[in-house]
């Protein structure tokens, strides 16, 4: 989020303190919140998508070691081919001396004789060069075969090394979000459980805060043990500047009855993500384009038994932790 934009969001909070918000700004909030579930929505999709390119890699590359192994068995066919035609060719030979050294002994025998050994020989010349022709023909297809070989393997050999890198990033990224995982259970020891949990899932982390931990009820200004916990948080965040933030506020399906700056579910969960954000900004280090403000309302909820229970549980905020696919992505575009 730019500068200007955060200036903005600014403007309009400021201004919402003291007067109803008009309706051309009420629009703009809601674009705002739109495009922040867009570009959560990509994120999903390039996650997945860097998934399945990486399934495709190796299915691909078990096909062609699948190729190689055919063609290694036909080369090895041939060669025993080639073999057998070198045999054939010195029986040929031992065939064609014999000829000659029984012609030599039949010079003085009769010409009907002499004529019928000198087509015997004639044909085993024949016979002899169509051998040695085919041989060569099998030898240079089997040239061809090798240097086709050579070429699948080398290919197979640079598939196998960009899925290993693929898996590799996926796995540092994996890394990296179970050492942030747990950055962040260290310094919440103690509020974990009580109102607050911390899960990885989907490639990314989520830190869950109830609404009892942060706000009173249909507030949004956040009380004096909900900014200790952000404080903590922001630190944390601050520490890993390789993770991206997004702040989801989430409300329950009960329709919001207040006749003050907030005039409904929408409003108070983007809101209530707006002061979370700014307290960790304000009382941290982190990096402000890092984060991101999102109302999603009522509409993810995480119980719909709605009861009382499964409302309170749904109003909450999420803090979503996702790593930098910078590297990821260089490397497919390569």
């Amino acid at each position: 989020m730019t500068l200007r934009k955060h200036y903005l969001l600014y403007v309009l909070v400021a201004t919402t303190i003291f007067s109803c918000i008009p309706a051309k700004k009420y629009e703009e909030l809601k674009a705002k919140q739109q495009a922040c579930s867009e570009e959560l929505a990509a994120l999903k999709a390039n996650n997945q998508s860097l998934e399945e390119q990486n399934q495709e890699l190796t299915a691909s590359a078990a096909a062609l070691k699948k190729k190689i192994d055919a063609l290694s068995l036909e080369t090895k066919q041939q060669t025993t081919e080639i073999d057998n035609l070198k045999t054939n060719c010195d029986n040929l030979k031992k065939t064609y001396d014999l000829l000659v050294e029984q012609n030599d002994k039949a010079t003085s025998k009769s010409k009907s004789a002499t004529n019928k050994l000198m087509k015997q020989l004639q044909q085993t010349q024949e016979d002899l060069q169509a051998q040695e022709d085919a041989l060569r023909t099998l030898e240079t297809d089997l040239l061809k075969k090798e240097a086709r070989l050579n070429q699948l393997t080398a290919d197979l050999e640079a598939r196998e090394k960009r899925v290993k890198e693929l898996e590799d990033l996926i796995n540092k990224k994996d890394e990296k979000l179970a050492a942030i995982k747990k950055k962040v259970k260290d310094a919440l020891l103690g509020f974990e459980n009580n109102g607050l949990t911390i899960t990885q899932k989907n490639g990314k982390v989520y830190v869950s805060l109830d609404e009892s931990l942060l706000f009173a009820s249909g507030k949004y200004n956040v009380g004096t043990k909900g900014t200790d916990v952000l404080k903590k948080l922001g630190n944390v965040l601050a520490t890993s500047t390789d993770i991206n933030v997004v702040v989801e506020g989430h409300t329950d399906n009960v329709p919001l009855k207040s006749s003050g700056d907030i005039s409904d579910n929408w409003d108070l969960s983007v809101k209530r993500a707006t002061s979370v954000v700014k307290i960790i900004t304000t009382n941290s280090k982190v990096d402000p384009k890092r984060l991101t403000a999102a109302g999603r309302s009522e509409y993810l909820p995480l119980d719909l038994s709605n009861t009382a229970e499964g409302r309170k549980k749904n109003r909450r905020i999420e803090v979503i932790l996702t790593p930098k696919l910078d590297e990821l992505y260089e490397l497919l575009g390569e």
